[in-house]
């Protein structure tokens, strides 16, 4: 659900651009778009311009909107970035995961071209060549991590134990994404994804939070043994 402020300050951006020929579309995106939104967001969108467009800001180095004047809230502001329909192409088809998964939820107040909306939605898919590899690597990764903070604790190594719980959950939060078919959304909104994911273990998420909150051997066993007996995951140790 979309708060009123924030509506009133997407439906005055969709205004203040929808007639000029300098863009084909809007698209809502950001923590409003994926449902994540405070009261206090800020709205993220990309503005799509023609190629003249886009080729005239690309030579004055200047690809973003930002304007308070559109919000009716304290602090409020609109945050855009200038794109092409050629951009939104190479996304649909070599686009890494955070990349996609910045256009889960999207939505268009305008387009003036009726392949946006197409486009746009080939790009938040999870891409299955190479699914397996990356789950066996990312179990792999976390195998390394619980091993290097049992190595870290022994030693007392204060900077190993808080790099090996940042990777640890990293990469175990990784293989629960993957083993969900779930894009990687990027390091600020995977605890939010993680909880929103079906197939995972029963307390995985006390034990994610657990381990980053007081990092340390025990944390560290009780995140990594929840997800390694949770299924067969292909691999050994």
């Amino acid at each position: 659900m979309i708060r009123a402020h924030h509506q009133r300050a997407i439906d005055r951006l969709a205004d203040a651009y929808r007639d000029d020929p300098a863009f084909l579309g809007l698209i809502i995106a950001g923590s409003i778009a994926k449902g994540f939104a405070r009261d206090d967001s800020d709205v993220d969108f990309m503005m799509v311009a023609t190629d003249e467009e886009f080729q005239r800001r690309a030579s004055d180095n200047d690809y973003f909107i930002n304007r308070t004047d559109l919000c009716d809230y304290e602090g409020g502001y609109v945050d855009g970035k200038i794109i092409n329909v050629a951009y939104l192409e190479d996304v649909a088809v070599r686009g890494n995961e955070p990349t996609r998964a910045a256009f889960e939820g999207v939505f268009m107040p305008f387009s003036h071209t009726t392949e946006l909306d197409a486009l746009v939605e080939e790009i938040p898919v999870y891409q299955e060549a190479g699914h397996d590899d990356r789950v066996r690597s990312f179990y792999c990764m976390a195998f390394i991590q619980q091993w290097l903070m049992n190595e870290a604790t022994r030693h007392n190594n204060a900077y190993t134990i808080m790099r090996a719980a940042s990777q640890l959950s990293l990469f175990c939060g990784r293989l629960i994404l993957a083993h969900n078919r779930r894009l990687f959304p990027y390091h600020k909104w995977l605890p939010r994804t993680l909880e929103l994911v079906d197939d995972k273990p029963t307390d995985f998420m006390n034990n994610f939070n657990a381990l980053l909150v007081s990092p340390g051997k025990e944390t560290a066993d009780a995140l990594f043994s929840c997800v390694r007996e949770h299924r067969d995951w292909g691999i050994t140790d």
